[in-house]
């Protein structure tokens, strides 16, 4: 590796250990200091907590059902989880673990931090953690937990990643309403957390699974559609128009890319053609090779299955 690199790489891993550590400010700050849970494996890790009446932190659930499931899943899936998955999983829990010995920090009466309208804390609360994990996806990382389990069932499920990603927010909530000192308002506060989320999620990275389609309009389409095969690992497309106020024939380009790539994609535009016009929609759906494929479920994979065998 060149020294660039490695600075790059270095750089690369504190972020996402500051991202981290924001996402579980959330937590270990604001939502547990409070008797608050939401959704994900963060709020099935606090409402484990306050079942056990502190015995078991959510800090150590959070890292034993984690690597549970990633055991889970290579066996299941041979997915290839990559080592900034575990890396964040590993600083998730180191940063609970001080946050939650850190009062000053805490959301509590004589606290800086303290707030006494309740519903305020769920807000920040999800503010903190869209940000953290925002980051961390944008860097390449993940955090696990629901995206394991997420993962999975689309891959043999024709259920998409966001009704599963609600599903299991909405059942971790509803969790908390077992538990005796628990009331329906308190779930309230949860689902309060999950909706904040998931719209500042989408100003920080777009949503976890969005793509995006871009028009590229340049003189040096050759070079930017190169550089998008050999290095992005992409596919370009090259429409033919023609522009009506010169009447002259154009290339335009034709783009989809993840929108973790979209940063680095359109730095590359302005360095090889600082006049080139872009056009960027955001994508919801996307399949094919390189984004989600297609799923039409076990069940009908069998069947087909079936169906071949019988024919031959």
């Amino acid at each position: 590796m060149t020294r660039k690199a490695v600075y790059h790489t270095i750089w690369e891993y504190l972020t996402l250990t500051l991202a981290c550590f924001i996402f579980t400010v959330a937590w270990e700050c604001f939502m547990i200091p409070n008797g608050m849970s939401a959704g994900g494996m963060m709020g099935l890790c606090t409402i484990i907590q306050y079942a056990t009446g502190g015995a078991i932190p959510a800090q150590y659930s959070y890292f034993a059902i984690n690597a549970l499931l990633i055991i889970v899943a290579v066996i299941a899936m041979g997915i290839g989880f990559g080592f900034k998955t575990i890396w964040c999983i590993v600083m998730s829990s180191v940063a609970m673990q001080i946050l939650s010995k850190t009062e000053v920090l805490h959301a509590i009466p004589g606290s800086f931090f303290y707030m006494e309208e309740r519903l305020l804390i769920p807000v920040v609360a999800g503010v903190f953690e869209s940000v953290g994990l925002g980051i961390v996806l944008r860097y390449g990382g993940s955090t696990g937990g629901t995206d394991i389990i997420a993962l999975m069932v689309n891959k043999y499920w024709p259920v998409s990643l966001s009704t599963v990603f609600l599903l299991s927010d909405v059942v971790i909530c509803a969790l908390l309403l077992f538990l005796p000192e628990k009331t329906f308002s308190d779930m309230c506060y949860g689902l309060v957390e999950v909706v904040i989320f998931s719209l500042v999620i989408d100003i920080v990275v777009g949503g976890k699974r969005s793509s995006c389609q871009l028009l590229v309009f340049s003189q040096k389409y050759e070079q930017i559609a190169d550089h998008i095969i050999r290095n992005m690992n992409r596919g370009v497309t090259v429409l033919k128009a023609q522009g009506w106020f010169t009447k002259t024939d154009k290339n335009v380009l034709l783009i989809l890319v993840g929108q973790k790539e979209l940063s680095e994609l359109t730095r590359v535009i302005k360095d090889l053609d600082p006049r080139a016009f872009m056009s960027i929609s955001p994508t919801r759906n996307v399949y094919g090779e390189g984004f989600d494929e297609i799923k039409t479920g076990v069940s009908i994979k069998k069947k087909k299955r079936k169906n071949d065998e019988l024919v031959q």
